[in-house]
């Protein structure tokens, strides 16, 4: 088995890692993270490079990108923070479920401004009493006449407050667990919609939101597929999205290892460096090998996803597998660095913070593990 890149691959990853360094780089994370704001000047940057439509189809104005070039942009956009990466991806594979099930209307109206980078689409599928029981989902839509009344509470939801905004929110449109649910193009400037952004740790940059839906109408046509097949629609991109989420732990942890190291490297300590001294030395090997491994899980699922093959199990796999690695790495990182691991400029416990986060977002550890479980027939 060749486990090696293709020339084209190792080109495409030189390019998004070279963009990253000389467009975005440390600084600009450390700002935006310290400021909580939208990282625009990136965002459309990649809009205009066409980046931002890599997994929507040529017909769509993508680029109809495999999933191992979807890995390997996500490995590297995710270098500096979790955080811009979700800038990114969030509104990508959201992008998909318009792409794949929207009207001709509908693509016409929302896609082209999302692919030059000046519009951003967010997901609600959370409330505040169904977070990983999403299909518990209370918020209800019921058809008046040509409009869709919509009632009820979505949290969780990232990127919502961001002007310009669409947001595509599943709500309840019958009494079925899975087919009682559907999806709906709603703006985030509705009438009836209030939406507050969350003081959270993490997710500074895109932010996190709780909405609050009061009698918020929207027209018949803003319905997105059929009617009763938003929980379909959303399985659709999980396998996307959780690959896209292991790439980025992977690209995260190799930043907070390489920096560990350097510290190491640098700092003197009783007369010697850091990194002579052999625990740090035995952890840095640890991590290194855990990142290798994440690495290698999560090219294999995007492989499997390639070819066609069904990879719910592997991309479960490689989530879960990543981010204990990221969080372990940042965490040994934290230690090694010691009281400086606190400092922003030294982005250390930025990583950290995140790792933490992603143990939760974007499915649980223990949701992932319940779907690991499942595949394996228990």
């Amino acid at each position: 088995m060749d486990f090696n890149f293709t020339e084209e691959q190792r080109m495409w990853r030189d390019t998004v890692n070279a963009f990253m360094e000389k467009e975005v780089g440390r600084e600009y994370t450390r700002a935006h993270d310290a400021s909580r704001e939208f990282p625009w000047e990136v965002y459309r940057k990649m809009g205009q490079l066409g980046w931002l439509g890599l997994l929507l189809p040529e017909e769509d104005g993508g680029a109809e990108a495999d999933p191992v070039m979807f890995a390997i942009f996500c490995e590297a956009i995710a270098k500096y923070s979790l955080d811009t990466a979700a800038c990114i991806m969030t509104s990508m594979f959201t992008a998909t479920n318009i792409s794949a099930h929207g009207t001709a209307a509908q693509k016409a109206q929302y896609l082209p401004l999302f692919l030059k980078g000046e519009r951003t689409f967010s997901i609600s599928i959370s409330e505040p009493q169904s977070g990983s029981d999403a299909a518990n989902a209370k918020t209800k839509a019921v058809l008046d006449g040509d409009e869709w009344v919509l009632n009820g509470n979505k949290t969780w939801c990232s990127g919502a407050h961001i002007p310009g905004t669409l947001i595509v929110l599943m709500a309840r449109t019958g009494e079925e667990r899975y087919k009682g649910l559907s999806l709906f193009l709603l703006p985030n400037d509705a009438p009836g919609l209030t939406i507050t952004k969350l003081n959270t740790i993490v997710r500074r940059s895109l932010g996190t939101t709780q909405l609050y839906l009061d009698n918020v109408r929207l027209p018949k046509e803003n319905l997105l597929g059929e009617v009763g097949q938003g929980w379909a629609y959303i399985g659709e991109h999980l396998e996307h999205e959780r690959l896209s989420l292991a790439a980025s732990y992977v690209g995260n942890a190799q930043t907070a290892l390489d920096d560990t190291l350097r510290y190491t490297k640098d700092r003197k300590a009783f007369g010697r460096s850091l990194s002579d001294f052999q625990v740090l030395k035995h952890r840095m090997a640890e991590d290194a090998t855990q990142i290798e491994a994440a690495r290698l899980l999560t090219y294999s699922a995007a492989t499997k996803m390639a070819q066609g093959v069904r990879a719910v199990k592997e991309v479960s796999m490689a989530k879960v597998f990543a981010v204990d690695a990221l969080f372990k790495t940042a965490f040994n990182g934290m230690q090694a660095l010691g009281g400086y691991s606190q400092l922003p400029e030294q982005d250390m416990e930025r990583y950290f913070r995140e790792a933490k986060h992603g143990m939760v977002g974007g499915g649980a550890n223990e949701i992932q593990k319940s779907i690991i479980a499942k595949e394996l027939g228990l």
